[in-house]
């Protein structure tokens, strides 16, 4: 008979135990989850700013005075380069999403 109530005590023991590590646990997931959110809305704006940036860095350079060999042609082609990249990046997942 008392092995019977010590081992229902450390059956509820335990379930309690297991059930609030299971709270917790969904607790640390929903807020993963918003700070993921947080970070994707914050990522597609910094892309939006640097697309505006790059349009604008091209409408002044329209008479092509950035040249190659120098920083602010350099600067100019790395800032092309990491749009193109986002560009992929974020119409990849929009095609993605839309399938």
């Amino acid at each position: 008979m008392i092995w019977l109530i010590i081992t229902i005590i450390i059956l509820l023991g335990s379930t309690g135990y297991f059930i609030y590590r299971a709270y917790v646990l969904a607790g640390v997931l929903a807020d993963t989850e918003d700070y993921i959110m947080e970070m994707e809305g914050l990522t597609k704006f910094m892309f939006e700013r640097i697309r505006e940036t790059h349009n604008e860095m091209k409408r002044i350079d329209r008479l092509g005075a950035f040249e190659k060999d120098d920083e602010a042609g350099t600067t100019f082609s790395m800032l092309k380069e990491a749009i193109d990249n986002l560009d992929k990046e974020f119409n990849g997942e929009t095609q993605k999403e839309v399938k």
